[in-house]
């Protein structure tokens, strides 16, 4: 072999071994098909569409039917081996609202509505605000308080829940030794709510 052919084949194979190594470095750079970018709300799952309840906490911001809530505070009470939440919510003009959230076993938003002159609860059947309500279920549970409620860091609740022919709701609770308080509720479909979370 003449040195003029060996020249040609160790430049063919530096070629090559050059061509390799490019080809690998832009196959390394070239996108991968199952790593590509997707849409983080593409999931299927409303929560990740509208936030979700369940990780409701002070500061964050709840729209409901197009009005705008700050939570102020939260209370998680707990009866038994079932827990739910109520979250004290305050608008711009100093309307403060609950909104309740549990899971038996799907998911329930209620949104509770402080009223004045309901009487107190006990009888089976109560009139309040032109409808009749009957008595669903009592209890007590225990709770545990949250930012600003206005009630201590935990203590004990008791609750009396009426329910209207039309679903129309009418609860009342007792805090310690405190006085009745009541309020009117209505339950909340999944789509009237919207939940804008605060940065962490």
């Amino acid at each position: 072999m003449t040195g003029l052919t060996i020249a040609i084949v160790l430049v063919g194979v530096v070629v090559a071994v050059a061509s390799c190594v490019m080809l690998y470095r832009r196959m390394r750079a070239a996108p991968n098909e199952t790593a590509r970018p997707t849409d983080p709300f593409h999931t299927g799952d409303q929560d990740s569409l509208r936030g979700d309840p369940r990780a409701l906490k002070a500061g964050d911001i709840v729209e409901i039917r197009g009005l705008s809530y700050t939570v102020r505070g939260t209370l998680r009470l707990s009866e038994g081996g079932w827990g739910w939440a109520e979250h004290l919510l305050d608008d711009a003009k100093g309307t403060q609202v609950w909104l309740a959230i549990e899971e038996d076993p799907d998911l329930e938003l209620t949104l509770w509505t402080p009223v004045d002159d309901a009487g107190e609860p006990g009888a089976k059947h109560l009139e309040f605000g032109g409808r009749s309500y009957e008595r669903e279920e009592s209890g007590s549970a225990t709770f545990r308080s949250e930012a600003t409620t206005g009630l201590a860091e935990q203590g004990s609740v008791r609750y009396q829940d009426y329910e209207a022919s039309d679903g129309a709701l009418l609860g009342f609770e007792s805090y310690g030794d405190s006085d009745w308080e009541a309020a009117t509720g209505e339950e909340l479909s999944r789509y009237d709510v919207r939940i804008y979370p605060t940065a962490i």
